[in-house]
């Protein structure tokens, strides 16, 4: 999810590219397969990918469906809704281990509510602003989105600010303390990271 789009790729492909892979994560962890250690290094990464897609998402999608929808407003405070209540399920299980049974039940919720999510937003929001926002506009917040993931947080802060201008200060320096964390622990939060530790 942190490479650059292809020339002409839109925000709404890079979204539901991201959509994919959290998907596979998912699946992955609901197999209940592999070592906690392992479960528990899956879930960094989708926690860490969860975060820097729903940052990426409050700092410049929602702000142009604000301006494009004639509804954005509603629509916008809808999902940044969902994503809090989603970031207060990420911080429940960031601090559970995989044996654990409460670990599976939240992660059952999670799941859940991010697939709701997901469907939501593949089914309504994003072919309204297919329709509403000139394809170099939305090419424009591709690239946007991507460099928004390299510098976000890559751990749930439920307290942090999700609507501008307050989240496109605080985000990057939340998401430097995060990185130095997770280098410092050893802590996974991308695929390519995983695979590494597999090795």
């Amino acid at each position: 999810m942190t490479e650059t789009p292809n020339a002409g790729q839109d925000v709404v492909n890079v979204l539901t590219a991201d959509h994919r892979e959290i998907e596979a994560l998912f699946v992955e962890l609901e197999s209940r397969q592999g070592t906690p250690e392992h479960r528990r290094h899956l879930a960094d990464v989708m926690i860490a990918e969860l975060v820097r897609h729903a940052v990426a998402e409050e700092m410049y999608v929602y702000p142009a469906a604000r301006r494009a929808l004639p509804d954005g407003d509603q629509v916008a405070d809808h999902e940044i809704s969902e994503h809090a209540d989603a970031e207060r399920t990420l911080k429940e299980l960031e601090s559970l281990d995989p044996s654990e049974s409460r670990f599976d039940e939240v992660l059952a919720h999670l799941t859940r509510t991010i697939r709701h999510h997901v469907e939501d937003e593949e089914s309504d929001l994003f072919p309204r602003l297919r329709a509403a926002v000139a394809h170099e506009e939305l090419v424009e917040l591709a690239g946007k989105v991507e460099a928004a993931k390299k510098s976000a947080p890559t751990r749930p802060h439920p307290a942090a600010p999700d609507r501008p201008p307050a989240n496109k200060l605080l985000g990057p320096g939340a998401g430097l303390v995060d990185r130095m964390r997770d280098a410092l622990s050893g802590r996974p939060t991308s695929m390519a990271e995983l695979r590494e530790k597999r090795d």
